[in-house]
């Protein structure tokens, strides 16, 4: 990731936390720092690095302020992974909506991937929409929920939602907001061995750390970041009991 858009995925993660702790929707926050619901849209979808004066903004219609530091190259990734290695992997599926995502996609044959495969195979990797994998196949069956489902596809042009057909057969991103949350597609030809984790009551069947590395070149990136950390013996290691599954 570039240094623009690393900072262009901070702000929007910034953004969001704060406009959502305070319960306000997009549109609320628009109008309070007098500006459009697409406007805080871009800056929350973190496609590209939006201008100081819209960030100062916004979050001062949120009672905030921006402050700028210095720190050393990427420590804000070891730093994030070392507050998310103290967290329960039960309240990291819970904040990111996971379970009840899951039971919207219902008979929708689908795989958890990336970065959402890693946090439920115990890695402190950072996780803001949820990955699955889904085949060529089932295509129709996948734009047929993300229409029920509200959704609206990633226009990078634009750095916003909205503006793109929904079909994953259509140029684009596979990446959509929808009523549920965020969601990523991995398209591919037919699954990849799974293997399934267990988090309290609840089964999941994800793709396995090794063919997450190979098929997705931003989660391998934290991956490789936490397995060096790990064996540096600066960061916990661990995850659940996991057995292997067709």
């Amino acid at each position: 990731m570039t240094e623009s858009g690393r900072l262009a995925t901070e702000i929007a993660a910034l953004l969001r936390r704060e406009r959502s702790a305070q319960r306000l929707t997009q549109q609320q926050l628009a109008d309070r720092a007098g500006t459009s619901q697409s406007a805080v849209a871009r800056v929350e979808g973190g496609g590209r690095v939006p201008s100081l004066d819209l960030v100062e903004r916004l979050l001062a219609a949120l009672g905030r302020q921006l402050a700028v530091t210095t720190e050393p190259l990427d420590s804000h990734l070891d730093a994030e992974m070392d507050a998310l290695a103290g967290r329960s992997p039960a309240d990291r599926i819970d904040e990111l909506g996971l379970d009840r995502l899951l039971d919207r996609l219902g008979a929708l044959p689908h795989l958890l991937t990336g970065s959402t495969a890693a946090l439920l195979q115990g890695a402190p990797v950072p996780v803001d929409a949820v990955e699955i994998a889904v085949r060529w196949r089932d295509s129709a069956r996948f734009t047929a929920w993300l229409t029920a489902a509200y959704g609206q596809r990633w226009n990078a042009r634009w750095g916003e939602f909205g503006g793109l057909y929904l079909e994953p057969e259509e140029p684009g991103e596979h990446r959509w907001t929808t009523r549920y949350g965020e969601i990523r597609a991995q398209m591919c030809d037919e699954f990849p061995a799974a293997i399934e984790v267990r988090h309290g009551e609840r089964s999941y069947r994800v793709v396995p750390l090794v063919a997450v590395e190979l098929t997705d070149p931003r989660a391998a990136a934290l991956l490789r970041r936490h397995r060096q950390r790990a064996a540096d013996g600066r960061t916990p290691d661990g995850g659940p009991t996991a057995r292997t599954g067709r």
